[in-house]
């Protein structure tokens, strides 16, 4: 699903008041927002005591099937206090999570890689505002002036002018990540230079990359020189061949007639610092303790404290107004919000339409983190039991029934990806041309070449480097349908040709493709 992604990076991060605006839903009348700062200091009997409701709601989650399978970890002033499985790592399997079971992380990857990229600056090589055209001279952006200005720091906040998930489909088509950042220079901007938030996982990738370039790294060896080694996360890797490897491993599922089943798995290398992290809550508890010490581990210094500090605060403006009047905030790969009580907090979610729904919370002030991981596409689980445990740490009871909230969300969301209903051509058909007429091949910068070919009886559009084929279907004149595949999937869509005087096809617009303008291929 195109936005999914996006949608559920920063749904962590909303204070309570903007879910319930978001969704829909009304405040009570009374509500009334607790002042700042007037909050009592948080207690481990509190926290202990929404620990065991958390347990109840995890074992009933997975003792219903509402994932097949998920796993908890909770940190309490530099302590992991709790980390637990729940549930089966593969539906019809017999295998148990538990707490060292390597789960996919999807979007949470994103304040992992930040973390990365904080280590990295203080290294002294680089800094959160060196220039990404400085570090790699082949990268740009449609205008030279944004490729010659554009930082770290603008591609970590989703602020460079990159349209809504830029390159996502290119990955779906099976373009490496090199090729992917190289067609970004084809896009329009959808926003001036650091004026507007848009959620782009390759734009992220590149910022990350070019930072391990400084140090003559990959990206995954950077991950693993700097952090992972360091904090002594065995289980967690930047490279899917390694969780491939994994003998403790989460398979992803998705629901299917009202069934959850294990499919393809997400292979998210080409985006590997923004979704391409796998590890367990054993090993999450190790990066949240880090977080919440100022990036010291068991004492050591691991990732300098003004360098993590930067990637905690506000940079991009992502919710205008609550109904409690906090604001949303996104960091550096980190949303960055507050509780109605005014408390701070630092949230990811992360989600793969294949298989995988992940959470974090981090409220500083207090010394308490959380870490929900599932091996399920999002229904919005991980957020509500995260929200749940919260309420209960700092008010002693859930303020909202979260899981059907969160649910409903994701319903809506799932049913805005899903385009116009083209399951039923009309009675009235027109029929198309000769289908030679079509057949050819059709260029477009961003998207590259694409053919039309016979298929049989029929015609089938042809995409991408593995020459990933799509039988199309005719619905009307010279409107064909296709079923699309991948993470970004959704469902049914389109390829119209337009055609000359002669009837011969002088180029298409593929729907999938054409979200911003961009899915407009000229014949060749």
């Amino acid at each position: 699903m195109r936005s999914f992604d996006g949608f559920v990076g920063r749904l962590a991060g909303l204070a309570v008041g903007s879910v319930l605006a978001f969704g829909g839903a009304a405040l009570a009348e009374d509500a009334q927002p607790v002042p700042v700062n007037m909050h009592p200091k948080l207690t481990r009997e509190a926290v202990d005591n929404a620990v065991a409701e958390l347990d109840a709601m995890a074992t009933e989650a997975a003792s219903r099937g509402t994932v097949p399978g998920l796993a908890i970890a909770v940190v309490f002033e530099g302590e992991t206090i709790w980390a637990r499985g729940y549930g089966v790592r593969e539906v019809g399997q017999d295998a148990r999570v538990d707490a060292d079971t390597v789960f996919q992380l999807a979007s949470v990857s994103k304040p992992v890689g930040a973390t990365v990229v904080a280590a990295l600056v203080g290294k002294r090589r680089i800094t959160w505002d060196s220039r990404i055209g400085e570090l790699d001279p082949g990268f740009a952006l449609s205008a030279p002036w944004i490729s010659d200005q554009v930082t770290i720091r603008d591609l970590y906040a989703h602020r460079s002018g990159l349209p809504d998930h830029a390159g996502d489909i290119l990955e779906d088509m099976g373009y490496p990540r090199e090729e992917v950042l190289r067609r970004l220079r084809f896009l329009e901007p959808s926003s001036s230079f650091r004026s507007g938030y848009d959620y782009t996982n390759f734009g992220l990738t590149e910022a990350a990359v070019a930072a391990a370039s400084a140090y003559g790294l990959e990206w995954a060896d950077a991950s693993e020189e700097f952090l992972y080694g360091p904090l002594g996360m065995a289980s967690t890797s930047s490279r899917y061949a390694d969780f491939e490897a994994r003998a403790n491993k989460a398979a992803g599922h998705v629901m299917e007639d009202g069934r959850w089943v294990h499919g393809a798995q997400r292979q998210p290398d080409a985006q590997s610092p923004a979704g391409g992290v796998s590890s367990s809550v054993n090993d999450m508890a190790k990066w949240l303790r880090l977080q919440l010490d100022g990036g010291i581990y068991e004492g050591e210094r691991i990732v300098p404290a003004d360098a993590l500090t930067e990637a905690h605060l506000p940079h991009m403006l992502t919710e205008p107004h609550t109904p409690f009047g906090y604001p949303g905030f996104y960091g550096l790969g980190w949303n960055v919000g507050f509780l109605p009580d005014g408390r701070a907090k630092l949230s990811h979610s992360g989600a793969f339409a294949m298989g995988a729904a992940t959470a974090i919370s981090v409220f500083p002030d207090d010394g308490l983190a959380i870490v929900v991981l599932t091996n399920a596409a999002p229904i919005g689980l991980p957020e509500a039991l995260a929200a749940t445990f919260a309420d209960i740490a700092f008010y002693g009871h859930a303020t909202e029934d979260w899981l059907p909230l969160y649910a409903g969300l994701f319903r809506k969301m799932a049913e805005a990806e899903v385009g116009p209903d083209l399951s039923h051509p009309p009675a009235d058909a027109v029929p198309p041309a000769a289908l030679d007429a079509y057949v050819g091949n059709y260029v477009n910068d961003f998207f590259g070449s694409v053919e039309i070919a016979r298929n049989g009886d029929g015609l089938a559009m042809v995409v991408g480097p593995r020459s990933l084929t799509f039988p199309l279907t005719h619905y009307d004149r010279d409107l064909f349908t296709w079923e699309t595949t991948g993470e970004n999937a959704i469902g049914t869509s389109s390829v119209v040709f337009t055609l000359d005087q002669d009837r011969r096809a002088t180029g298409m617009i593929v729907g999938q493709f054409d979200a911003f303008g961009d899915g407009r291929f000229t014949r060749e």
